[in-house]
Parts: C-alpha cells; sequence; structure tokens
C-alpha cells in the first residue's frame, strides 16, 4: 500500500521549509529513522528521518523547492498498512510527526552509526560531466552496474559548496578516504579537474579598462541574482520588524581590558584547564551575566498584546553566529548559572554546531539577551539591531595594544569597545549607561566579579 509523508511542523511554528537535497530517490529501499533529505526552514538545515520501512514511491518536491508545512513530501510503498494510509493524515503518521525532528520508533542500533548505503545509478540528474570526465577511471560512477557506496560524510555547508561547484562528493571521497569531507577537500578538488562554481560561471570578468562602461557589448551576464531565502529571509524580516517596532538607543563605551588579557594568559597555562580554551568572549559573557542582575530592564520584553513588560529571572544568552547561510543567534539556555570554564565551552560548541548547519530550531528560540562578537572582523564598535523580543544587545569589538592613559602616564595596553543597542521603552539612558560600565569595570579589573551577584 501507499504510505504518504508529509512535511512536518519542524519546531517554532514555521510555516515552510526547502528541500536542500534528496537522499533518497525512487525505488530505494528505505530502514525506519533512515535520513530522507536535508531541508532548510528559516531558521537551520535539519534532517527527516523516515517514519516508515518500505520502498521510496514518489518525490513531491526538487531540491531547491519551497515546501508547505502539511504539504505532501513524499510516498513510499508499505506492507500492512492498508488501514493507516486511507486518510489524508494518518493517526500513525501523526503520532509520528511531533513539533520537532525525531518522530519515529527509537533506533536499537547501539555504536557507531551506520551510514547510509546509496545507489551509484541514483547520482542526481543534473552532474557536471566535465567533472566526471577528468576524475580518475576507477572513481567515476559506472551508469551500467548498479554498485552500492557508502554516502560520503560531510557537512550541510560543504555538501552545499560541493553542489555549487558541480562536483559529486563521491569522487572526493575516493581521493580522501574514509573521513569526513571539508570544504578544503572540495576546493582541492575542484582546482586539480578545473570546476568552477555554478552561480559564477556565466559571469565574464570586466576588462580592466572600463569594468562598469554601459551598454558594453553583452558577452554574457553582468549581474547575479540570488534568491531571498531561507535564513537570510527570516534574518532579514526580523531585523526589519525590530527596527520599525522597538526604538533603538546605542551607547559606547572603550575599556582598558590589559588584566583581563592577563587573566587568560595565566589561565591558558594552568595546565588543568588547558583543554578549555578560554577567550575574551567567554568573558564579557559572564560579565554580562553578572551585570544583567542589576539591570533586569535590560533582561525583559515588551509584551505588547498583553499591555505588560516580562521581567526575566534567567539568562538565555544568545551568541551572534556569521554562517554561510547568514546570521543566527543560537541560545546558551540559562547562562547565569555557568561558570567562566562552562561558558567557555558553550560559547565554543555552539560555534562549532553553527558552522555546521547543524544547529536545530530550538537553539534559536526565545533568548533574553544577546552578545554580537564584531571583533572577530576586525571591527572596533558598531550598532547592532536587537533580535525581535530582546530588550539589549551588546557588541564586542576587537582588542587592540595603544597608548592608554595609564596611572597617570601613557603606556602601551590592550583596549576593546564595547557597543550596547538596548530598547529605550524599557531601558533608559542612566540604566543602559550603568549596565555598560559594569561590564567594562568586571573587563578591567576581573576581581569585581567578586562584588556583584
Amino acid at each position: 500500500m501507499i504510505a504518504e509523508f508529509r512535511l512536518p511542523d519542524l519546531g517554532e511554528g514555521l510555516a515552510e521549509a526547502e528541500v536542500v537535497q534528496w537522499l533518497v530517490a525512487p525505488g530505494d529501499s528505505v530502514a525506519l529513522n533512515q535520513t530522507l533529505a536535508e531541508v532548510e526552514t528559516a531558521k537551520a538545515v535539519v534532517e527527516l528521518p523516515s517514519p516508515y520501512e518500505g520502498t521510496v514511491a514518489t518525490l513531491h518536491a526538487e531540491a531547491g523547492e519551497t515546501v508547505a508545512v502539511g504539504a505532501a513530501l513524499i510516498d513510499f510503498e508499505v506492507v500492512g498498512e492498508e488501514e493507516t494510509t486511507s486518510a489524508p493524515m494518518p493517526e500513525a503518521a501523526e503520532k509520528a510527526q511531533p513539533n520537532l525532528v525525531g518522530y519515529g520508533a527509537a533506533p536499537t542500533a547501539t555504536g557507531r552509526p551506520a551510514r547510509r548505503a546509496r545507489r551509484s545509478g541514483a547520482v542526481p540528474a543534473v552532474v557536471d560531466t566535465a567533472v566526471l570526465e577528468a576524475a580518475p577511471h576507477d572513481a567515476t560512477p559506472s551508469s551500467a552496474v548498479d554498485s552500492v557506496v557508502e554516502r560520503p560524510r560531510s557537512t550541510p555547508p560543504v555538501r552545499a559548496h560541493a553542489k555549487r561547484l558541480g562536483i559529486d562528493l563521491v569522487l572526493v571521497a575516493a581521493e580522501v578516504g574514509d573521513r569526513v569531507i571539508t570544504r578544503a577537500d572540495v576546493d582541492a578538488y575542484a582546482e586539480r579537474v578545473g570546476a568552477r562554481s555554478q552561480a559564477t560561471a556565466d559571469v565574464p570578468v570586466a576588462a580592466p579598462s572600463s569594468p562598469f562602461t554601459p551598454g558594453a557589448s553583452g558577452d554574457g551576464a553582468r549581474e547575479t541574482r540570488v534568491p531571498i531565502r531561507g535564513v537570510r529571509k527570516h534574518t532579514a524580516a526580523a531585523m526589519v520588524q525590530s527596527a520599525f517596532t522597538a526604538p533603538h538607543v546605542t551607547v559606547f563605551h572603550t575599556a582598558d581590558v590589559t588584566a583581563t588579557m592577563d587573566l587568560l594568559a595565566s589561565l591558558r597555562d594552568d595546565r588543568s584547564l588547558s583543554e578549555h580554551r578560554i577567550g575574551p568572549l567567554a568573558v564579557v559573557a559572564k560579565a554580562v551575566c553578572l551585570a544583567l542582575g542589576r539591570t533586569p530592564g535590560l533582561n525583559s520584553r515588551w509584551d505588547e498584546a498583553a499591555g505588560e513588560i516580562v521581567q526575566h529571572h534567567y539568562v538565555d544568552l544568545g551568541i551572534a553566529a556569521a554562517t554561510d547561510r547568514g546570521l543566527i543567534v543560537p541560545m546558551i539556555r540559562d547562562a547565569e548559572r555557568l561558570t567562566l570554564v562552562e561558558l567557555a565551552g558553550a560559547v565554543r560548541a555552539l560555534a562549532e554546531v553553527a558552522r555546521s548547519g547543524k544547529t536545530s530550531p530550538a537553539e534559536l528560540a526565545g533568548g533574553t539577551f544577546s552578545i554580537s562578537n564584531i571583533g572577530v572582523f576586525g571591527v572596533d564598535a558598531g550598532t547592532p539591531i536587537l533580535p525581535p523580543g530582546q530588550s539589549g544587545i551588546l557588541a564586542v569589538g576587537a582588542v587592540r595594544r595603544q597608548p592608554w592613559e595609564f596611572r597617570g602616564e601613557i603606556a602601551l595596553r590592550q583596549v576593546m569597545t564595547l557597543s550596547l543597542s538596548f530598547d529605550h521603552r524599557l531601558v533608559d539612558g542612566a540604566e543602559g549607561a550603568r549596565f555598560l560600565k559594569d561590564v567594562a569595570d568586571i573587563l578591567e579589573e576581573p576581581g569585581r566579579a567578586m562584588l556583584l551577584r
């Protein structure tokens, strides 16, 4: 019988998702909880596990197509499912599709998860034949032999990068061996075979003498249009809503953080802490959690519908992360309860997951205050926009060595500029200034953290 699987609600009331890539094809046999596809919502790339064991009958969407929640996504041929497939949204399927990915029976296998075996005959329809021809003969998939190979291991951003270059990761895996394929592996392979990005392959290079000459002869496209979707679309809408809803005010303060940098150097020399890699951002996060206890307005939200100000007695700390898919702000839950070492680990874990594209919708939901580390880009200061529902965000600038007044003399010190944006409906100038000074005081003299609670 035919069992229909519809796109489930992936959390936070998201109405749609884009199919990044299919990992199965019609005719493939699938096991329960086997990954069917990767889809990109407005917040994250997630994997969809199969709620059925059977054979793939129909794919209702192509890679790159946007599908509404509740719309038919894939059909299976299953055995003994006559009763559960008679209704458009069968009861069994509803039970297998909760709000977050993870529906279906728990896997019974233990040990290292096995990668899905795929048929080499199911190579995507659009393949860069030049790349395949340039590959070593023994690494080129043969359409005449329906051999079974393991799906190469890689992260979603790497797979997307390979797709843009028109490279089959099976060929890359044949060269690098049984390990996770990195972006560098893809780039090295692309350079060897002469592949170039599909997004730029048809864009000519303008002549140096007149790169912007109007009416130049048409040797090809003079501009590239990129669809606005996924995380970037969601972020743009959220930032516009925030900018035109909350009255933003930004204040700046430059602090001498030499004492903090000396503290971090001493922690790096401590063998018991050598694996934790505590950095300036972790100290800033700790200072923010302590300072918020003295300025509750910056840890609140404006509830327009209820006509109330909601004060949070916990800190869900957002850490803004720039990824290939756009800006995301994953959360450290109950950050005020964590030690400096625990905060450092949480910050590092968030960054690694964000870079891999595996941040879940749950990790992006909520948040009471955020930090944006613009210093990693060599920037000193800026005017960050508040994430919707938050009343404060702190931008952390680069640490620079420069002449500074110190104990009545000019000395070479390490300084950092802090930029605080806040919602003026909830926080007045005095409160914002006091919070910023509290954070700066801790960074200038880390021992002052002992005075705050």
